[in-house]
C-alpha cells in the first residue's frame, strides 16, 4: 500500500492532483488521504472530501491522470 496526499492549491484547469511521496511535483500544501492499494481508491477518497477535480499526477499515478 502507498500514502496518496491531494495538492490543496487547484491546478489552472481546476484539478487537485494526487501525488505519492517522492513525487518530483509534490506540493508545498496538501492534505494527506490516507493508504491505498492503488491511486483509484485514492482519488475516489478526495472526492468524496471535497475535491471534485480531483486527477492523478501524470508523473507519479499516471493510472489515474485524466486531463
Amino acid at each position: 500500500m502507498k500514502k496518496y496526499y491531494v495538492n490543496e492549491n487547484e491546478q489552472s484547469n481546476g484539478d487537485h492532483e494526487i501525488h505519492v511521496p517522492g513525487c518530483q511535483y509534490f506540493p508545498s500544501y496538501y492534505e494527506y488521504l490516507g493508504e491505498f492499494d492503488n491511486c483509484k481508491d485514492a482519488t475516489e477518497k478526495a472526492k468524496n472530501i471535497g475535491y471534485r477535480n480531483a486527477n492523478g499526477c501524470y508523473y507519479c499515478n499516471r493510472d489515474c491522470h485524466v486531463s
